[in-house]
């Protein structure tokens, strides 16, 4: 039976870990590297080997609601958008509230983590460990959660732009990248057009003399302000509009959605318009690119042909005259490859460009389910709902409260995971993890028996069901019941409008009355349309759609 557990880092999904494994009566030992907690968002003015580095600038992309864990709410004074240092201080009360730092050994590396000789048996491990003198010591743990995260090996293909070796100019990863102190007065090009390479471009165009930004494929660019100033994610990641994407074909949702963000820039005229639909990957968050487009501080470019000294060469497309542009410095915001050096690589097998994890956690071809990887995922969402709610599954299947499948029927799964993620995103070896937000924190919240049954609360708590129907899929939702069930979740949901509207109360302005009546006749179309939409989708689909999505509604068993 197990009892104790390793946590391998620190960082979020470290001090979740920690959490869930209390909150089962298990006893875990986390190994941190570095002197403090936080992982990616504890930030160091010079970036260290192997490990995840920040800018100082940056801010979070998710609003506070939609990122804090779900029996703790982030403070209502805080911004809804942090700067890391916030984000930091979050951490720090999650953990002294919780009375994780007791369980944390800093500066202390994992060197090694192996099965255990009787493993078949006993299903142990033995973990291997240095601290800061240098000594290693051996430990046996009778499981091992990994939190080391994926983005601390930058991935610089130098091989992929002929010249590179003759530049005559400064070239770095944009995993060393601190401000744009040292990029005043030159000619930059930053390479690749993710959320970093976005920022990066953004924050150097106010010093640089100027600023391209090169793309192979193009970005759907989206901000993070939504009408009247909402933040966007929680007006639209609820589960009214997920229940559209289950109905909606995929294709005609992505032409509306491309052609709102087109109404507030057009993404042909700002030669942002990428190859793919809005929806095959997830979109760059970025307010002021488009800004800094419109006032010439930053020029979007095709991919880089070629490097001849201090020139670059972009691709011409369909022109056939090369397009020279001096430089001095290339910023590679060219995204990480992931990697576990400490652990056997028989335990971690590939499933196409992605790491073969039944449900994105367990290794299916154990003998015994004592190992599993925490915040290794990627959404359109924050990491930390998501994996404060893989570490709840773990926990209980460590505990012994939940069963997984046979490693057989564990392999079929991650191999139709797979497929799937090829037929529905843009997949490489770089972007291996996508998946949705809310189909996937319900997925694994029905593993652990809280995912909130609508209908459950249409005939039992009426207002609660509104909230938790139209409002945000905030992670209080997963406290409502079931295992781990929290008191406050009910008043966190009935709240988080309040906190989201707190830090703009710094002047008393006379409040305007809402139009109620406008906004319920409104609601009762959209829902009219929703059962409209539901009875011609299941016109056309097989009875196995009903029963699937009936089983969507219905209250889960722990």
């Amino acid at each position: 039976m197990v009892r104790t557990v390793a946590v391998i880092g620190a960082g979020p999904s470290g001090l979740t870990s920690i959490k869930s494994c209390l909150d089962e009566g298990l006893e875990p030992t986390c190994f941190e590297s570095s002197d403090d907690i936080g992982g990616l968002w504890k930030f160091k003015e010079v970036s260290e080997p192997n490990r995840a580095s920040i800018y100082r600038s940056l801010t979070i992309n998710i609003s506070k609601e939609m990122m804090c864990f779900s029996d703790f709410p982030i403070p209502a004074d805080y911004p809804n958008y942090m700067h890391h240092s916030r984000i930091l201080q979050y951490f720090r009360l999650y953990a002294e509230h919780f009375k994780l730092l007791q369980h944390i050994h800093f500066q202390t590396s994992v060197r090694s983590v192996r099965q255990r000789p009787d493993f078949s048996h006993s299903g142990q491990w033995e973990v291997v460990t240095e601290n800061r003198e240098g000594q290693e010591e051996r430990h046996m743990f009778d499981s091992v959660i990994v939190c080391s995260g994926h983005y601390s090996y930058p991935h610089l293909p130098l091989k992929d732009f002929s010249g590179i070796e003759s530049f005559e100019g400064k070239y770095f990863h944009s995993w060393d990248y601190k401000g744009p102190e040292d990029l005043r007065g030159k000619r930059v090009v930053v390479i690749g057009i993710g959320n970093s390479g976005g920022d990066i471009a953004v924050e150097s165009s106010r010093v640089a003399e100027q600023v391209y930004l090169s793309t192979r494929r193009g970005a759907w660019v989206i901000r993070v302000m939504s009408d009247n100033g909402l933040p966007v994610d929680m007006k639209y990641n609820t589960r009214f509009v997920h229940i559209l994407f289950q109905l909606l074909p995929v294709n005609w949702l992505s032409w509306f959605g491309e052609k709102k963000l087109n109404a507030m820039y057009d993404h042909t005229m700002y030669a942002l318009k990428p190859k793919h639909r809005l929806f095959s990957t997830i979109p760059v968050i970025n307010d002021e690119l488009p800004n800094k487009i419109l006032t010439g501080g930053v020029m979007v470019k095709p991919n880089v042909q070629q490097i001849r000294g201090s020139s670059v060469v972009f691709e011409d497309g369909n022109t056939h005259t090369e397009t020279y542009m001096l430089v001095d410095v290339i910023v590679f915001a060219t995204g990480y490859n992931y990697d576990f050096p400490f652990l056997p690589p028989n335990v971690m097998h590939k499933s196409g460009h992605r790491l073969g994890l039944y449900k994105h956690v367990f290794p299916p071809t154990l003998e015994h389910p004592t190992m599993a990887v925490v915040g290794f995922i990627h959404a359109l969402g924050a990491i930390m709902p998501q994996a404060e709610m893989q570490s709840r599954w773990v926990t209980r299947v460590f505990k012994g409260h939940k069963k997984l499948p046979s490693n057989r029927a564990m392999l079929k799964a991650v191999e139709c995971d797979t497929k799937d993620m090829d037929k529905n995103y843009i997949v490489s070896k770089l972007v291996p993890l996508q998946v949705d937000f809310v189909s996937y924190m319900d997925d694994i919240a029905g593993e652990v028996g809280v995912r909130p049954s609508l209908a459950w609360l249409f005939f039992t708590d009426y207002p609660l069901f509104k909230r938790v129907l139209w409002g945000p899929v905030t992670a209080y939702q997963y406290r409502i019941t079931g295992p781990g069930k929290w008191s406050g979740a009910r008043r966190a949901i009935f709240t988080q409008f309040e906190r989201m509207f707190q830090p703009f109360k710094t002047r008393q302005v006379e409040e305007k009355q809402g139009c109620s009546v406008a906004g319920r006749l409104l609601k009762l179309s959209l829902t009219a349309m929703v059962g409209g939409a539901a009875a011609y989708y299941f016109h056309l689909q097989p009875p196995s759609s009903l029963t699937y999505l009936l089983s969507k509604l219905t209250p889960q068993r722990a």
